[in-house]
């Protein structure tokens, strides 16, 4: 064992799934200081027309998205960095990378629908 990391030759478990793990700490973090309304009974819209925002101020909307947006990329960033290839064969490095978008990806499109048609 070296001092800097795994055996010579062995890959490290999550390299490559750093991405995600601290994108989605970011993003619930983030909703714990936003605070968006997930019962839709609270909007301030609630039996009537017209669309609110679930967080305080609607260009949270915006933000949220980027945020998501945001951390997406960062995945495929960092799947595409030699890094998250070391001392793997194809076949894993594919099914990692996959597994690590999609993850990220359908995190985002549920989180996204989840908060932002709350009150709309």
């Amino acid at each position: 064992m070296t001092r800097d990391g795994p055996p010579a030759g062995r890959s490290t478990r999550f390299g490559g799934f750093w991405a995600l793990g601290g994108g989605a700490v970011v993003i619930v973090v983030a909703l714990l200081i936003l605070r968006p309304i997930v019962d839709s009974r609270e909007c301030p819209n609630h039996g009537g027309n017209g669309n609110a925002s679930s967080f305080g101020d609607a260009r949270l909307d915006l933000v949220f998205v980027l945020l998501l947006l945001g951390w997406l990329a960062a995945v495929v960033v960092e799947q595409a960095l030699p890094v998250a290839w070391r001392h793997r064969q194809p076949v894993e490095i594919t099914l990692r990378a996959a597994a690590a978008v999609l993850l990220a990806l359908t995190a985002s499109c549920c989180l996204a629908v989840e908060v932002l048609v709350t009150c709309h």
